[in-house]
This record gives structure tokens, sequence and C-alpha cells, in this order.
């Protein structure tokens, strides 16, 4: 915990602002963890579906129907994207943010309120699939999910107003963040808002490595924002603009469903379906580069400081990369529109092809940088947090190439649509990169926001650890493996006509809920049901602390002091 402590020297929390901190980040933390539950289920049941009637096969009859199927597939990203990896991001940010800037949280009752907003509108959304089988697949996508003759239509608005809860919550946080961050308190105090925006995009990262190649003195020796706020800064650029691309696709097609309703039908064909999609796939693809790419690399940056208690190899190129990831992220999306015909053939080269290659070289690149920081500072103890860490760098370095490949129109011919997208790129980019990353954080966060709570057993976080990973991979290849054999995305088989891939699918599958269930066990036991309930009780309110006597003040800790 002592490298957590240097970090964040000089914070002047007082007990109460730390203890609702605390209680704002594990929030929703937790709510992400139990929506991961759910999404796994979700996805074990559509892996066994696929295997199909088998004899050991345990689904009943009903989990073959294609409206179940369907709806499960709607909204298995919906949960699994929104209600479990934005809030698992958002708390964790809600907490580094103030840490790293050694400043107050802009707001505690916003953050409450956007796991709130957030989980409702989760809620919601799987209940619009659940209850009313509302199964559009594409989700929000061409062509709109408004015919009341093909979804009921009370399904429809539900599921839509979940969604619109969803960015709600997703825009407070990101007025939070950036509150939080411009706030003139502390270290900030004399620091301008141009300096904070240089620092901010990165620019100073360039001005440093340009002055260094014109032989003059750097831009500046101590830049205003820590590396890993301006990861968190320009990542929240992307989530901010795939919001209001969310939200406002959302609205078109929930006044289409009101129109509707109503008796007053409105003709689909009004609204130009390629300009839509273009419009719908480049907020969507912020989503992967934002949250996944940007914000992912921040965090590996700062793992790999705090683990090594080392400055960051090469920091002023970690800048400028995470300023040109943020420029290709807005140039990209047309990667997902290979395959239509309508797309001008020089958007696919350009943005399809050319210029998502790049994110092959600026993901590589923090992949390296993290690295070689690892390396230049060993040697090192193989703790949980750099176990986490190195199977997050290893699951990108899975899931990157197999995107790349995928962005060529001549491999997109083949691999389109298939389950090599959704499997060797998506399920292991999100579930070993993203995650283990993820769950990397939050081993070297745990002492902080548990007041320095024992970990229940370490023998059953490395149980979840190769569980975890060796789940994800394998479920992903053979995921994969079945796309190359002409399995579609999105497309229902009952009769097991991709086994046996279908079957190893399954079978690492449950590996990965297993090591959820495991993973929760180990949470429960060290924080205690009193502590785990403890987390959602107000936080001025000292006997409901996770379960613990002991509470830490930063300010009075001699591993705060310079």
């Amino acid at each position: 915990m002592s490298y957590i402590k240097t970090l964040v020297n000089g914070t002047n929390f007082d007990h109460t602002s730390l203890n609702a901190l605390q209680k704002v980040t594990l929030r929703p933390v937790v709510m992400a963890f139990l929506f991961y539950g759910l999404v796994a289920l979700e996805g074990m049941i559509m892996r066994m579906v696929e295997v199909g009637h088998v004899p050991l096969n345990p689904l009943p009859e009903q989990f073959f129907h294609p409206g179940h199927f369907f709806s499960i597939m709607t909204v298995h990203p919906i949960v699994g994207i929104f209600g479990s990896t934005y809030q698992l991001v958002f708390g964790a940010f809600t907490f580094l943010v103030p840490y790293l800037t050694k400043k107050p949280l802009y707001s505690v009752k916003l953050a409450n309120i956007t796991w709130l907003l957030i989980t409702i509108g989760t809620a919601l959304a799987w209940i619009a699939a659940f209850v009313w089988q509302y199964a559009p697949l594409y989700t929000l996508y061409w062509p709109l999910p408004a015919d009341t003759h093909q979804f009921n239509v009370i399904g429809g608005i539900v599921f839509i107003l979940g969604i619109a809860l969803i960015m709600a919550g997703t825009l407070g946080f990101i007025y939070n963040i950036y509150a939080t961050i411009f706030a003139r308190v502390g270290v900030h105090k004399n620091k301008t808002t141009k300096e904070l925006l240089i620092s901010g995009f990165g620019i100073d990262g360039f001005l440093n490595l340009i002055n260094k190649l014109r032989g003059k003195q750097p831009y500046t020796k101590e830049p205003a924002l820590a590396l890993p706020v301006v990861a968190i800064f320009r990542g929240t650029v992307d989530t901010f603009l795939d919001a209001l691309v969310i939200l406002g696709a959302g609205i078109l097609i929930l006044v289409y469903l009101l129109f509707d309703a109503g008796g007053h039908v409105l003709d689909v064909i009004a609204i130009d379906a390629l300009l839509y999609k273009n419009f719908f796939w480049w907020g969507l693809d912020l989503v992967a580069d934002g949250l996944v790419l940007i914000y992912v690399a921040g965090s590996w940056y700062l793992l790999a400081t705090l683990i090594t208690g080392q400055k960051l190899f090469m920091e002023n190129v970690a800048r400028a990369a995470l300023m040109l990831e943020l420029l290709v992220s807005w140039m990209v999306w047309s990667h997902h529109l290979l395959a239509d015909q309508g797309q001008p053939e020089m958007m696919k080269l350009i943005s399809g092809e050319m210029v998502t290659a790049f994110e092959l070289l600026t993901q590589g690149l923090a992949l390296f940088i993290t690295l070689v920081t690892l390396w230049k500072a060993r040697p090192l103890k193989m703790t949980m947090e750099l176990k986490y860490l190195l199977g997050g760098l290893v699951g990108f370095g899975l899931a990157v190439p197999a995107a790349i490949i995928q962005a060529d129109m001549g491999m997109n011919r083949v691999l389109h649509n298939t389950q090599w997208i959704i499997g060797a790129h998506v399920h292991i980019a999100l579930i070993v990169g993203l995650y283990m990353t993820l769950y990397s954080a939050v081993y070297v966060l745990w002492p902080l926001v548990t007041n320095d709570t024992k970990l229940y057993s370490h023998k059953l976080a490395n149980t979840h650890f190769w569980l975890h990973l060796i789940g994800g991979i394998g479920m992903g290849a053979f995921m994969g493996m079945a796309g190359l054999d002409g399995m579609l995305r999105r497309h229902l088989y009952v009769d097991g006509q991709f086994n046996p891939d279908m079957i190893f699918a399954a079978i690492f599958g449950t590996m990965l809920l297993v090591a959820w269930a495991v993973f929760l066990y180990n949470i429960i036991m060290s924080v205690g049901i009193k502590g785990l309930i403890g987390i959602f009780l107000p936080a001025d309110d000292k006997t409901a602390s996770y379960g613990i006597d002991e509470e830490i003040e930063p300010a009075d800790d001699p591993a705060f002091a310079k």
C-alpha cells in the first residue's frame, strides 16, 4: 500500500470525505460485478443453445426458442458494456481522479446519482428483453427497430428509456470528472484553464518532444496533469461523444415507437439508411476507442508506475500517443461498414483500412512502453496486481491484431458478421484485455478503498486469475475458429452444426462463470456481509464502514509525508 500513498502524497481529505469517496467508488464497482455475473450467465445460455440438443445439455426447451435467444443476444452487450464495464471504470476513475489530482471530488451526490442511473437503466433494458422479448439485435441500428408488428411497443419504449438513463448517468460522470479536474483548488489553484487543457490533450508532450529534437529546454518539466489523468481526460472526450450519439439514436427510435403506438406510422425511409449507419457506427465505435483503448492505455501506465515505483518509460511519447489515439478514434468507424455496398470505396480504404491500422501502432506503443517500464524495474515480485496487468497486456496483444486482420476489405469478406469478430476480437479484448486490467486496478486500490482490509484468500485470487485468463482466451479462440468455418454471429444454430468448436467454447465459458463466482466469494469473505451492506449505507455512518473498525486518515499517515 505504501507505493499508492507515496503517489498521492499531499492529499488532504478528512475522515468523512475519504469515507464518502470510498463508498461512492465501491457502490458502482459492486453493481458492476453483479451485472458481470448476469452477463456471464447470459453468455453461457447462448453458448449452450449453440451447442444444440446434445445429451448433456441441461437447458430446458424454452431456451431454444428464437424469441428468447435473440432477446438475450440483444441485451447481452448492454448489460456487459454499460451495466458492468462502464460502472467498473467509472467507479475506479471517480476515486482515482481526486487522488491523482490531490483534490476533492466535485460532487459525491452526483457520483451517487450516476451509478443509480446506470444501474436502473441497465435493469430496464434487461427487463424489456426478459419480459417483452424486445430483440432488434443491433439494439439501435438500422433498420430502425420501431415496427410494432415485429416488436412489442412497450418493450421498445422501456428499452429505450433504459438506454436514455444509462447515457444520462454517463453524462453525469463526465461532468463530475471535468469539474474535478478544472477546479481551481489545491495543486491547480494557480493553473489556468489553458494550462490544464494543454496538459489534458497531451499538447505539452508534443511540445516537449519537439523541443528535445531542436535541442531546446523542455516546454514543461512538470505537466499540470499526471499521465493517467490525461488518459482519463482524453478517453472521456470519446465517452461524451458516443453518449450523445447513442442518446440521439435512442430518441429517434422512441419517436417512431410513440407515433406507431398512437396509430400514426412514420416512414423509416425518411431517414437515409447509409447516413444513419455512418452516424451510429461513428458514435458506437467511440465506446471501443475511448473506453477500451485510451482508458486502458492510461490504466497500464498508472499500474506500471505504481507496481514498480519507477517513472514511466518515454512519458512524453506516451502523452503524445494518447493524443494521436484520440484523433485516430474519430476517423476509424468505417471499418464497420466494409461489407456495406453503399459505403464509398475511399471511406472504406482511408477510414476502414489505413487509419484503422494506426490503432495497431498506438496500442502497440502503449503495450511496449508499459512492458519496458516493468522490465527496467526488475526484479519484481509477482503480485496479484502485476499478474492481472500482464494478463491484460496479453489480452490486447491477441485482440488488437485480430481486429486489424478483419479491417481489410479482402479479409472482411470472409470474416464479416462471423463469430471471429465477436470471439477472437471483441470477447478477448473485453474479457481478457479490459477486465484483467481492471482487476489489476481493483487489487491496487483494494487497501485504500477498504481501509487495509486483508484479502480472504490469495489462493482463491490465483484460482480466479487462471480460470479467467484461460477461460477468456479459450472461449474467444474457439468462437473465432467457428467463425473461420463460417459460423455467423446474430444467428441461431440449434443442431450443433459447429460442434465441437461450440462445445469447447462452452467449456471455457463455464470457466469464466466459475472464475466470477470464486472472485465474488473471495470478496464477500474479505469484507463480510455486514461490510458489503455497509457500502450502500450513508457515508457518515461509522458503524457501517465495511465491517472494519480502523479508519485511515491520509493526512496523518507518515507514508503521505514527503
